[in-house]
């Protein structure tokens, strides 16, 4: 591990939680920046800074700091009832980022990894065609744009500055403790509720485990050959939405239950209801290349789809 100390924010978060415990425990120098004074002290060093936009002052959470990892966003969520979306996605991922960038060049921080989105890239792809980091971005909703805006507004100051920004575009994260439909998807699974997604079986998916994430996180912090790059990261075994249903079922013990709907009536059914979004979640295909992960940084996954689905308990 390079020396002084490792910044992180969004700690508390899904990825920063166990981004924290991984790097505690590699005995690595870590500061925690936190919004709120914690009600009792941990293990590791916290600086609470309060909100994060563009006037977060950043100064005592940066001192002795070597490498910044920022994790801390505006999320993504379905129904978002902000009256200007974007602006409030922009207030934190963009404004907030590069406030906290810039003093952290100012503070001589070297290096600055900054956790994207596959949805920067844009939302679905055809099957068989992943994107790559040299896809042009095609971002398609408020939050994909301004993580996309946050990217570019990095790599101007790491021009500027000498900064050295690695970006890491993560597709769907899963592992204990995840939310959202995929946590829904595993309880309909564990509880044996029959799921009308048996003949889904053409698309693709990939998706990367928590534990893999982490991994390559940590890889960028550490390899010289990560600087000023951009990176899409994957477990590298895309599934269609029925293989993954199984693959779920497998690793919980649990017997599989997918009725073989058609595609066409469950994209009908989803028409009907509103709901298309959702059904191109599930029925359409998101794949991402992460050869470059690989190939530049000799990073490999340390779990398969298999184990890292044990995982969620």
């Amino acid at each position: 591990m390079s020396s002084g100390s490792i910044l992180v924010t969004g700690t508390t978060g899904f990825v920063g939680f166990s981004l924290i415990n991984r790097l505690q425990n590699m005995d690595a120098p870590l500061t925690a920046a936190i919004r709120r004074p914690l009600p009792s002290a941990p293990s590791f060093h916290t600086v609470p800074v309060g909100d994060i936009d563009g006037t977060t002052q950043w100064s005592p959470a940066l001192e002795d700091v070597n490498t910044v990892v920022h994790l801390a966003a505006r999320v993504h969520v379905l129904a978002d009832d902000a009256d200007d979306p974007l602006a409030a996605y922009r207030q934190v991922n963009v404004d907030g980022t590069l406030n906290l960038a810039r003093q952290a060049a100012q503070a001589g921080v070297r290096r600055f990894v900054f956790v994207s989105s596959v949805k920067v890239n844009g939302e679905s792809t055809a099957p068989g065609v992943p994107f790559s980091e040299d896809d042009r971005p095609a971002p398609e909703d408020p939050y994909g744009v301004s993580k996309w805006e946050a990217e570019q507004g990095l790599q101007a100051l790491a021009r500027e500055t000498g900064l050295e920004v690695v970006i890491i575009r993560p597709p769907l994260v899963y592992g204990p403790g995840v939310g959202a439909n995929f946590a829904s998807l595993v309880r309909w699974v564990n509880k044996g509720v029959p799921l009308p997604l048996g003949a889904v079986t053409d698309n693709r998916r990939s998706l990367v485990a928590l534990d893999n994430l982490v991994d390559f996180i940590i890889t960028c912090i550490r390899h010289p050959a990560a600087a000023n790059e951009t990176f899409l990261v994957s477990d590298g075994e895309d599934v269609s939405t029925a293989g993954l249903l199984r693959a779920v079922a497998e690793a919980q013990g649990r017997p599989s239950r997918l009725i073989p709907v058609p595609v066409w009536a469950l994209r009908a059914g989803a028409r009907a209801l509103g709901k298309e979004a959702m059904a191109q979640r599930l029925l359409g295909s998101l794949q991402v290349d992460s050869g470059k992960a690989r190939e530049l940084l000799g990073w490999t996954p340390p779990l398969s789809l298999h184990e890292g689905l044990k995982r969620l308990g």
